[in-house]
């Protein structure tokens, strides 16, 4: 067979793991990783770490939160294609899980640069916008990319309207996030993203008892340990202690049993030791040992808690401050760069 033919097998391959990883994502359902490694190891067969090939697998080492893993391989592949949009993309999401926000805010700049409006630039640049503390931007860029979304492309319209609605929650704008979140059920029934969106909301709103169901309804779809945390958490706040406590027990072992794993709920867990468990010595160990994986905001948010309960306040003020440092100084080279 000419080395066409096999490239030619090895593509339909690469599609193939694409899709997988696709509705890994869409359904929260891991044994798609699976199917996709499958999908992969037939590709390289066919054809040894062609460049096709090499991008789906960075996308599924995203997946699986091996993000070291999949910077890495970005790095390698932007090296010998710098004008490709999506390796571009696969640098933002890995340095953003790691806490390079400055590498992530480069490649995503790149992407608009290189090709403005593209939906993956807009949706990578409207995250960064929501971690810089600017709302308003990073909702304005989220619908430009859902305006440009087409209609055939549900999952990805689900994917931006659970972001819009979660956007507009955080601005108080209640009625219109309900519009998007539902909207976003419409098209993709019980999408696990939209439902949990949509119990933040209604934590926001006060509304206990309404987000327990929903983080329940969303357990049962997207069967996580740390979305048993949410319920267990929401359960709490309303007041049912004996039903949280029941929760709370399914939690913790399962969350344990995957804390070493790349794909953990090690922040949830470091959390429920903080303030249920009320074993300060065991979230400390946990949030530090993820810290030591990646330094981004929610994991250093969550490391400088456990050390403030565990009465290191100074080394709990320096993890808050590097969290600041590593956002403002991004956000000071772009302002930089906008008004060059």
């Amino acid at each position: 067979m000419t080395f066409f033919a096999l490239l030619f097998f090895a593509q339909d391959y690469n599609a193939q793991a694409l899709e997988y990883v696709k509705q890994a994502r869409d359904t929260a359902n891991p044994v798609y990783h699976a199917k996709a490694e499958e999908a992969l190891r037939k590709s390289f067969e066919a054809a040894p770490d062609n460049f096709e090939g090499l991008k789906a697998k960075t996308w599924l080492l995203l997946g699986q939160h091996r993000f070291a893993e999949a910077l890495e391989l970005a790095t390698k592949l932007n090296r010998k294609s710098p004008e490709d949009l999506q390796v571009s993309g696969f640098l933002v999401d890995a340095n953003v899980e790691l806490g390079n926000y400055a590498d992530a805010e480069n490649a995503a700049q790149w992407m608009l640069d290189l090709r403005p409006g593209n939906i993956s630039g807009l949706t990578r640049a409207a995250y960064l916008r929501e971690l810089y503390k600017d709302p308003d931007g990073a909702l304005q860029l989220m619908q430009q990319a859902f305006h440009r979304t087409r209609a055939e492309d549900k999952g990805d319209r689900a994917w931006i309207l659970t972001h819009i609605g979660r956007l507009l929650g955080k601005k108080h704008d209640y009625a219109k996030a309900e519009l998007a979140l539902d909207a976003a059920l419409k098209i993709v029934p019980n999408y696990h993203y939209a439902l949990g969106n949509l119990a933040e909301l209604r934590k926001d709103q006060k509304n206990f008892n309404a987000a327990a169901e929903l983080y329940r309804k969303r357990s049962e779809v997207a069967p996580h340990p740390e979305n048993l945390y949410d319920l267990g958490d929401a359960l709490m706040k309303a007041g049912r202690q004996s039903e949280a406590k029941a929760v709370f027990a399914r939690f913790e072992p399962l969350a344990i049993a995957e804390s070493e794993k790349f794909d953990n709920s090690n922040r949830e867990l470091a959390l429920y030791y903080l303030d249920y468990a009320k074993k300060p010595v065991q979230g400390l160990r946990i949030a530090q040992f993820e810290a030591n994986r990646r330094r981004d905001v929610h994991t250093l948010e969550v490391y400088a808690k456990a050390l403030r309960m565990n009465g290191k306040a100074k080394e709990s003020q320096l993890a808050l401050a590097e969290t600041e440092e590593r956002l403002n100084a991004t956000l000071k080279r772009q302002l930089a760069r906008a008004s060059n």
